[in-house]
Formats: C-alpha cells, structure tokens, sequence
C-alpha cells in the first residue's frame, strides 16, 4: 500500500493537469512571451503564391490601362506603371518582413493605431480635395510619394482593435457590457469620421468587416438589427435630408439610369465590347481618353474588354481562391486572436472585390472603391502587402498544410 504522505511523482502530476484546449474559455492570455521574430515553421506558400499571382496581373493591367492616359496627361506613358512597380517592390518587402514578426504583439499597437486612425480621419478633413474630387475629402498629400487615404489606415485599425478586444473577452462577449458598447462605440466613431469626408464605400466595408468579426465573437442576434436599423436610419437621414451628400444622390440617380453618366456608360461599352475572349492584352478602345482614369476604380471594365469574359472570370476565380486560404489559415491559428486578425483582414479584400466588380458592373451605385492589386495607388499597395504579410505570419503557426 501506499503511503499517504508519499509525494505523487512529478510526471503524475502534470498528467492531472488540464490541458489549455479542455480549460474553460475566458480571457486569453496575451502576457506570453513570444519573440518579436518567429521562423518556427515556414509561411503559407499556396497564399504567398496567389498574392504574387494577383500582384503580377495588376500590374500588367494597370500598365495596359493606364499608358495612354499618362502619356496624354505626363507626356510619359510609363508614369503610372514606374511608380506602381516601385511600390510593388517595397510592398512585397514589407510583406516578407512581416511575416516573420510574431502577430501576437501587434496586441499592444491596436488603441495606439486606432487613435493614430482617428487623427488622421480628422486632419484630413481639413485638406484640400484633389481636382476632380467634387469636394470630397479623402486624401492626404505625401508629396512624392503620391496621395494617401488615411481611411486604409482605419479600416486595419479597426479590424486589429476589435481582434484584440474580442480574445480578451471571448466569454462575456453575450453581455451588453463587453459584448455591445466598445464596439459600437469605436465603430459609430470610426464610420462617423468616414462619413464627415466623406467615403460612404470604405463606411460600408468597414460595417459589414465588423459585423462579421462580432458574430464570430459570439454576440448575441439581437443586436444586430439594433444597429443596422440605427446606422440605416442615419445613413438615410444624411443622404435624403442634407446637402453633404448631395453627390450620393447624383450616383443614385445615375445607377437608375446608366447611360446618363459618361463614366459607367464607357465602362458598360468597354465590358460589352470584350465578349468572350476580349480584344486581346493592350487592345482596349475605351482607355484611350474614353473611360476617365482607367488606371483607377474602373480598371475592371478595360480587363474585360482586354481579356473578356474568360480572363475576367479566371482573375475573379484567383480573388476567390485567396480569400477562401486566407479564410482557411485563419481558422487553423493557434489563437482567437489570429483567427479574428486573419479573417478581419481577407475580408477587407473580398469585400473591396465584390463591390467594386458591382460598381464597374453598374450592379450597385458608383461608390468610388478601389480593385485591390489592381487599381493604381502605392501606399495603399504597401498597406494591402503588409496586411498579406501579417496573414503569412499567422500561417507560420496555423495548423493549416503549407504546401
């Protein structure tokens, strides 16, 4: 027999322990020390390999699209492309950097980035619009280095403060306390700024990112028809009763009538003109001064007039296999906090696709969104890679099979 006062050997008692997947969910703990770089395991080749992909085919497109509205305007055809390629470069450094940095400290950065986010949404509001822009406040000046939305700022803002918050309190995420208020606020005060540029597009994406994000963190249903029915209400009281929206209802009223607006009626042509297997790459009609800056949001329109219908669909197919790994090895992270990053993030992307294919389609309003590796802009390039980056480094501790 054995002696009561005999001490257990050390391996029965960590055999009584609980294992961290049967403890009761609570707050997660983020105090662990992790390394600021991590190489533990190799990144995710499969998604590195369609954001190259992507990357590569933008850039061919933005070239095709845009040579001739540069060399008109710039007297320089590759005006446009030189900068987007040297952006590209710097992007896809940026990417390869952050996927070896552990994500788990990008916990301590998400109020100060939030906060950072905000501060931008307000200084630019007091910048002057670029020509063209119809007043709308959305750019900030770097000089050089081009135009800048601090919106692309606001939108990963929101999606790391709310991973962060959400993994904190995963288990009282059914309360109004921590389930409801913090959100609602940050994000009435986030689409409350985008609103005052305003940028109704990113608004939208930035709303449909954090319902999702909510839902996975376990709200309760309920809520969910509080807030859209509020946020419906304001949205509809700004654009049907004040003049700060006034260009809205003019989109509006070109969506119900498609031909009385040069841009999506050039667009429309362009889509038409492409039929099955399009012009052929550089073949395009409408770039050519009809279709105003197609380098932009309408690049779509002159890749299905260059590639038709087949290419359009192989580059939409492409889109969608990114997003459903980027999907995948954010449900296989070691953490919540991963999981809701990772998701928070690829669902940025897969929104700005379908919106701004409906837009060039005319299937909804022009809502001024760009194609996301397509459309001509180097920092928001930079930031796009650097969020592809931060997907990498999940993957690298993600259960998901890399090759």
């Amino acid at each position: 027999m054995t002696n009561s006062g005999t001490r257990r050997p050390a391996a029965g008692r960590a055999a009584r322990r609980t294992p961290p997947e049967a403890r009761p969910a609570g707050r997660e703990r983020v105090r662990k020390k992790f390394r600021v770089f991590s190489i533990r395991s190799g990144m995710d080749l499969p998604f590195l390999f369609l954001v190259l992909v992507l990357l590569v085919i933008g850039l061919v497109m933005m070239f095709s699209a845009s040579y001739a509205y540069a060399y008109y305007h710039f007297g320089n055809s590759y005006y446009f492309i030189i900068r987007q390629a040297l952006f590209a470069v710097i992007g896809v450094g940026v990417m390869i950097f952050i996927s070896y940095f552990d994500y788990h400290h990008l916990h301590k950065f998400a109020v100060p980035l939030l906060l950072l986010s905000f501060a931008l949404l307000v200084l630019v509001r007091f910048m002057p619009p670029p020509s063209g822009a119809g007043g709308v406040h959305r750019w900030i000046n770097l000089g050089p280095l081009g135009q800048f939305q601090p919106s692309e700022i606001a939108k990963f803002a929101v999606v790391l403060v709310f991973a962060h918050l959400i993994s904190l309190n995963f288990s009282r995420m059914g309360t109004f306390r921590y389930g409801v208020l913090p959100y609602m606020l940050i994000l009435g005060a986030t689409d409350a700024l985008l609103l005052w540029e305003p940028h109704i597009s990113a608004t939208v994406i930035l709303t449909l990112i954090a319902c999702v994000l909510l839902f996975i963190g376990g709200i309760k249903l309920r809520w969910f028809g509080v807030a859209f029915g509020a946020i419906g209400a304001g949205v509809a009281y700004l654009v049907l009763f004040t003049d700060d929206f006034s260009y809205a209802n003019e989109r509006l009223a070109g969506w119900l009538d498609p031909l009385s607006t040069w841009q999506t009626r050039q667009s429309l042509y362009a889509i038409g003109s492409g039929g099955l297997l399009g012009l052929g790459l550089g073949q395009s009609r409408q770039k050519y001064l009809y279709l105003p800056e197609p380098q932009n949001d309408f690049i779509f329109a002159i890749v299905c007039e260059e590639l038709g219908f087949i290419g359009a669909l192989i580059i939409i197919i492409l889109f969608a296999m990114l997003v459903w790994r980027g999907i995948s090895i954010s449900l296989r992270a070691m953490d919540k906090f991963g999981m809701l990053l990772g998701i928070g993030i690829i669902l940025q992307v897969g929104f700005q696709v379908i919106l701004n294919i409906a837009v060039v389609t005319n299937t909804i309003p022009n809502t001024g969104i760009s194609l996301p590796f397509f459309s001509y802009g180097g920092t928001s390039l930079v930031v796009l890679l650097a969020e592809m980056g931060i997907l990498l480094s999940i993957s690298r501790t993600s259960s998901i099979e890399k090759t």
